[in-house]
């Protein structure tokens, strides 16, 4: 009995001195890396210059729409499926005829080059290991001709629509002529959101100096020489996508990101729209759709997809959260044929099924991946999507289903003040 019992003992004191061994080393513990997507925000808060970060970070005016995004998932309970066989399970999905292995996709975001200097390469490179798809930012670090020739996997391009055609038809041909398979049409963006936080950190085009960046140069300067040699040794807050096209003419960066943000006019209507369908030969998607009068307009100018979006609650404070305004714009969309994409909060597996339960086709994540690329480059962004696809294939396990084409508005429970005027027919 003795022997049984501290051999025991040795049996569970060993993992343990083999863990204190590597936390007194800096080697960590079995928990060492990022557990989940907060994980991994925190690691890129450490690592990452204040100013960077920040910007990523934040939100419109008093980041109610923000705030929504992520708690709007919580008010959403699951329904699980019991008594089923899931020992194998399928997280693939299917979008405009390619299959990807997974629901989660990468969203559209600008300047990724001023958090770590793989860009939109690491992105990319990620997003193709994990058999998904990247959707380069018109305001993208590097520009989408470079992006395809580096990472070979299904690219996606989007486009925001400046009032003036002359403008914008350069980067449909550009993406165009790079590949890309889908494109992908913000409207949420006629002029720049109120980011007041931006404001107060001088993060603006062309920036300014604050009591908030002179302070982080004094209180980490070791932090900011880091960040400012990511900037020199990357693209920084230059737009490969613009320097290509010559739209905004030369190719300093301020200058450019200057003129970017110049060529935005609130002109961008219906009309326009059905230009670009005629322009663009493959899937068109429009992004930043909260309602079903929206969705139906989209439906009406020929495009094939919709992204539910309030554009990380950065534009228009006030506005829904994605997941809220999600089952409208379904039902508006039901028999159309049109897919429907969610992009806003998504931080879990468990978002991700909701998200699909409530008529989304797949998910889009943006400032995940930019905190993962923050925090460690390709690996990080690698790490993100590991995260996100684990917790998707456990909890399929945990609700009962094999594929994720069985979730439906039966697999989950939705507040009654989520009800909503049900939508006339298209």
């Amino acid at each position: 009995m003795a022997e049984d019992r501290f051999g025991g003992l040795t049996a569970l004191a060993r993992p343990l001195l083999a863990d204190l061994g590597r936390l007194v080393t800096g080697r960590g513990g079995p928990a060492a890396g990022p557990l989940n997507i907060e994980d991994v925000r925190a690691l890129a808060r450490r690592r990452s210059c204040a100013l960077p970060f920040s910007y990523v970070d934040s939100a419109a005016e008093d980041f109610v729409t923000h705030r929504a995004n992520l708690r709007s998932f919580e008010e959403v309970t699951l329904r699980p499926n019991l008594l089923t066989d899931v020992r194998e399970r399928d997280r693939s999905v299917t979008l405009f005829g390619r299959t990807l292995a997974s629901p989660v996709l990468l969203a559209p975001t600008g300047m990724p080059g001023i958090q770590h200097r793989d860009a939109e390469f690491a992105g990319a490179g990620a997003a193709h290991a994990a058999g998904t798809v990247f959707t380069v930012s018109m305001a993208a670090s590097h520009s989408v001709t470079a992006i395809a020739e580096q990472c070979p996997g299904p690219l996606w391009f989007q486009l925001y629509p400046w009032g003036n055609a002359d403008d914008f038809t350069p980067y449909v041909e550009l993406a165009a002529r790079a590949g890309c398979e889908a494109l992908v049409v913000t409207l949420d963006t006629p002029v720049g959101g109120n980011r007041e936080a931006d404001r107060r950190t001088g993060f603006t085009m062309p920036p300014h100096l604050s009591r908030e960046n002179i302070g982080e140069v004094v209180r980490h300067p070791v932090r900011f020489g880091r960040w400012v040699a990511t900037l020199a040794a990357g693209p920084g807050i230059r737009m490969g996508n613009i320097a290509e096209t010559g739209v905004t003419g030369g190719m300093n960066a301020v200058h450019q990101a200057t003129k970017f943000e110049a060529k935005f006019v609130p002109g961008f209507s219906a009309d326009e729209l059905a230009l670009v369908r005629r322009m663009w030969d493959g899937p068109l998607l429009v992004k930043g759709i909260t309602t079903a009068e929206q969705a139906r307009r989209a439906h009406a100018a020929g495009v094939d997809g919709v992204i539910v979006s309030n554009h990380g609650g950065r534009q228009l404070d006030g506005l829904p959260a994605a997941v809220r305004a999600l089952p409208e714009v379904a039902d508006a969309l039901d028999g159309t044929g049109v897919e429907v994409l969610l992009d806003g909060g998504v931080r879990r597996g468990t978002d991700i099924l909701k998200a699909l339960a409530l008529g989304a086709r797949a998910v889009m994540v943006g400032r995940p991946w930019v905190w993962g690329l923050a925090a460690g480059g390709r690996p990080g962004v690698d790490t993100v999507l590991r995260i996100l696809n684990t917790e998707v294939e456990r909890d399929m396990a945990l609700m009962g289903i094999r594929t994720l084409s069985e979730l439906g508005r039966h697999s989950v429970n939705v507040p009654a003040a989520w009800a909503y005027a049900a939508p006339g027919g298209i």
